[in-house]
């Protein structure tokens, strides 16, 4: 009989712990409900050893807050979507990183979805999160296509959109950029400095907007120092690795620029691989300068000198312009362009120092 009364009290409380919910949590703990939900969703304004109190207490009764559930009573999916071309590029993983932040403080989570620079792919994950998957969107755009309307119904569906680095400038959303005219002008200007004649832009897909504004930087600085400007100088690559080795190997061959100035750090590092290939000696023969945020750009051989956006930064900024509308109750917001400075760092790719 001691035996089944035992068993009896073991399996009520299996069954206590395997019912538990946030409610029994807060009293088996003594704590407030809010106190628990905070410490689930990662907020910083809890005690550190209240929050770890907690968690340790849940982890050990196999507790996890069914958090679709609570977000369906509260009509919102607590989810954010980034969609950007690239992951390997260096400024979107730190614009990334920056997003999560903000989310993470805010009990959010991020889903990525990645367009290859694919505009088809962006209308189709546009499309698909339209219907309330999201609660907002951040994302830096793949083309230039005239018909934005699949963007449009999402203001329909009160999900609001910040764009950020790529942008569309008919669509009205809150925008994060960075001054890139003035970065590619100063780029150019600086290869000219250093006695280059014949500078070659290195383009992915130079009909985007930013595409437009970092060739215009380009175009200007030359004929501001009386340099003409050359057709075929601007020189179209893809995302391709070994295309754009092929490419820009005709080029350095055929063409033969004394500068090279990359619009995304992929041209640059595809420019490194044909000048060890063909021996062509960097900066002896041949200067670069890229855009980029990679963080062992000095320690490449040789170093290279890039135009570096602050993209940590520019990702907290979208996030926060993006929770600012979240958080306005429908109140009207005014969506500006929020232009952030980018830095030239000249190293011996470019100067021969």
């Amino acid at each position: 009989m001691l035996l089944l009364h035992l068993k009896g009290k073991r399996k009520q409380l299996r069954n206590k712990m395997d019912n538990i919910n946030i409610k029994i949590l807060a009293k088996e703990l003594n704590i407030s409900t809010s106190t628990i939900s905070r410490a689930f969703n990662g907020n910083s304004d809890i005690n550190k050893d209240t929050k770890e109190k907690i968690l340790a207490y849940a982890r050990e009764h196999n507790f996890l807050p069914n958090h679709y559930a609570s977000n369906l009573r509260d009509k919102k999916s607590r989810t954010l979507a980034v969609i950007i071309p690239e992951i390997t590029n260096e400024f979107f993983s730190q614009a990334i990183n920056g997003i999560e932040e903000v989310a993470r403080k805010k009990g959010f989570y991020i889903l990525l979805y990645r367009t290859d620079d694919v505009f088809e792919k962006e209308v189709s994950f546009v499309s698909y999160l339209n219907n309330g998957k999201v609660d907002g969107i951040i994302m830096s755009v793949s083309g230039e296509a005239n018909d934005h309307n699949y963007l449009r119904k999402l203001e329909q569906k009160n999900i609001p959109v910040v764009f950020f680095d790529r942008v569309y400038e008919d669509i009205d959303a809150a925008k994060v950029t960075t001054n890139d005219y003035d970065s590619s002008f100063a780029a150019t200007e600086h290869l000219i400095e250093t006695g280059c004649k014949k500078i070659a832009y290195l383009v992915v897909n130079k009909s985007i907007s930013i595409g437009k504004v970092r060739m215009q930087g380009y175009v200007d600085a030359l004929q501001k120092h009386n340099i003409s400007f050359v057709d075929e100088l601007v020189i179209d690559c893809s995302n391709d690795e070994k295309e754009n080795f092929v490419i820009i190997k005709k080029v350095l061959e055929d063409i033969k620029p004394d500068g090279i100035f990359s619009s995304v750090e992929r041209l640059a590092f595809a420019t490194y691989y044909v000048c060890n290939d063909i021996n062509l000696n960097i900066p002896r023969d041949l200067k670069v300068i890229s855009f980029s945020s990679l963080g062992i750009a000095p320690l490449l051989c040789p170093p290279l000198s890039t135009i570096t956006q602050p993209a940590y930064e520019m990702g907290i900024k979208a996030a926060t312009l993006l929770f600012d509308e979240l958080e306005s109750k429908g109140q009207p917001i005014t969506k500006k362009v929020h232009v952030l400075k980018s830095k030239l760092f000249i190293r011996k790719s470019s100067s021969g120092v």
